[in-house]
């Protein structure tokens, strides 16, 4: 009888464990902070504090996004990306996801652009009203130019290559950066919002200085010493998943993200929050 009950105990707490496990890994947000130090940053931009929120995927973290806005809070940006993904194709809640966006919009100037679940949602329209209503700078295939004592800096956007109904995404990404560059002058240091990592070699060989992408999941499942398990896009064991990736003249900077999709849960591989300091040598 007693060897039934140790039996039992251990059982639950096992159960127990699990479940903290399982929770702690996608609850617990983390921080991941970068610093891009390029003589092509323009001085007066020199300490552009720049946080990028990904995939949250109509996740919760805490009362109205509470928990997750703090974070954000307190890392003082001057800039907040969003690079798509704020809503998920399998349970469509676009208020939970606005309950976010209704107050970064009051700690500094918020840009998006959409992943493949706007898209797949089919309300990329309605999606892009409610947010340029709140202030968010929509970026659909375009660039802001932003000029301080005659130096530039251009924030561009491309939409998600879904959008042109293509399985290979690497020349609707083409196609929309030449429209989204169109009319800029010059060889400014350009930062890119695009909601895929593994169309790299295009932002590289566009020589664009600094793109934010999410997508991957953090490969979903990451494993010491290997990285991520498997992303939309590329697969098993996928090259682009996580962190700062650098080729030629380009930075790529690839969230996490924020919430799920197919896969319910996160092993070892937390929400996380990015911020990137730019630095000019």
């Amino acid at each position: 009888m007693m060897s039934k009950k140790r039996k039992l105990i251990r059982i639950i707490l096992l159960f127990c464990f699990i479940s903290l496990f399982l929770y702690f890994n996608n609850h617990w947000l983390q921080t991941s902070s970068y610093e891009i130090y390029s003589e092509r940053v323009p001085k007066p931009f020199d300490g552009l504090t720049i946080v990028q929120l990904s995939d949250l995927h109509d996740a919760t973290f805490g009362d109205k996004q509470n928990r997750l806005v703090e974070k954000v809070k307190n890392l003082h940006p001057d800039v907040i990306f969003i690079t798509g993904d704020i809503v998920d194709s399998n349970r469509y809640d676009l208020e939970n996801s606005l309950d976010l966006v209704r107050q970064l919009v009051t700690l500094s100037d918020v840009y998006y652009v959409t992943g493949n679940h706007e898209v797949a949602v089919n309300q990329v329209e309605e999606i892009n009203a409610s947010l340029k209503k709140l202030g968010v700078h929509v970026l659909t295939n375009d660039a802001k130019t932003f000029t301080i004592d005659g130096e530039q800096l251009v924030i561009a956007g491309i939409e998600d290559p879904l959008m042109k109904g293509l399985d290979y995404p690497d020349k609707a990404v083409t196609d929309s950066l030449e429209e989204a560059f169109t009319g800029i002058r010059g060889q400014p240091y350009s930062i890119l919002l695009s909601h895929r990592p593994e169309v790299f070699d295009v932002y590289v060989k566009k020589e664009i200085d600094l793109a934010f992408t999410g997508h991957a999941h953090g490969g979903q499942i990451r494993l010491p010493f290997i990285g991520g398990l498997i992303a939309p896009g590329q697969g098993w064991f996928p090259k682009y998943t996580a962190g700062k990736y650098e080729r030629g003249m380009t930075t790529m900077v690839v969230n996490r993200g924020l919430g799920n999709s197919i896969i319910p849960f996160r092993i070892f591989n937390r929400p996380e929050l990015v911020v990137v300091k730019l630095k000019s040598r």
